[in-house]
């Protein structure tokens, strides 16, 4: 899909046109890009207008993202940290000719690994740990928001996501969530859970899916802020806002 750049001053926005019904505006980690995907029948103009109109909400999105905490790239040391449901664990590597398996142990995660693994051997078993505690999470809370939001999933898969906490496909049913969620508090799990979930009743971001928000997760912003806060990999996460033919000022639908 050809992509066009528009030029405002020192930011620089990439524009794709699709077959989609609004405008949706996105800034990217780690660097703060900037895209645009519009409707294929916009004028050209309306969308530099449109992204003039919304300069302000971009810088301050670049700044939140270049302010936000990252995380080091983990090497797989003794001793080096990690985390889990926002708590911090010493890694403890154990040598044994074995089959990988992880345990916590106090204050510690137990890796037990063949002498021969490497970092990346290490990594597959940290996160096949990661994935399991997720997958024994994610099914309580979904039957819990199901009963109270009157909606019903078909499943949830768990992935490494560079750009997201979690998508949603309204069409199937579906939900997927961030494999680095495992490393937050519980209620960051709770939150994108719940904000999927709505995207079931709302598939944008517009006031109507704010309204479903606001009823069912009264804290959700607080949540949200929360998590956007907490220190994370240098792929996460794209900051985003759909905006409909009202946003934007004469945008051809």
């Amino acid at each position: 899909m050809p992509v066009q750049t528009i030029q405002l001053g020192n930011i620089a926005v990439d524009v794709v046109q699709k077959d989609i019904r609004n405008i949706h505006l996105s800034v990217y980690p780690p660097h703060g890009t900037v895209r645009i995907s519009a409707p294929l029948r916009t004028h050209p103009e309306t969308i530099r207008v449109f992204a003039i109109s919304k300069l302000d909400w971009i810088r301050q999105q670049q700044q939140k993202l270049q302010a936000q905490a990252r995380e080091a790239p983990s090497e797989y040391l003794p001793r080096e940290s990690h985390y889990l449901w926002g708590k911090r664990y010493l890694l403890e590597i154990i040598e044994q000719d074995r089959p990988a398996n992880v345990e916590l142990k106090h204050n510690k995660i137990s890796l037990q690994i063949r002498p021969e693994a490497d970092q990346f051997q290490k990594q597959i078993a940290l996160d096949a740990f990661y994935r399991q505690q997720l997958k024994a999470a994610i099914p309580p809370l979904i039957t819990k928001w199901e009963k109270l939001m009157g909606v019903s999933l078909e499943g949830f898969t768990v992935r490494q996501m560079k750009t997201k906490w979690g998508s949603c496909s309204p069409e199937l049913k579906t939900i997927r969530l961030n494999l680095e969620l495992a490393k937050k508090p519980p209620i960051c799990l709770e939150y994108i859970i719940v904000h999927e979930m709505t995207h079931l009743l709302e598939p944008t971001h517009n006031d109507r899916f704010v309204d479903w928000m606001n009823q069912f997760l009264p804290n959700w912003k607080s949540c949200r802020d929360d998590l956007n806060r907490l220190p994370t990999n240098y792929g996460n996460r794209e900051v985003s806002k759909n905006f409909n033919k009202d946003s934007a000022p004469n945008q051809t639908v």
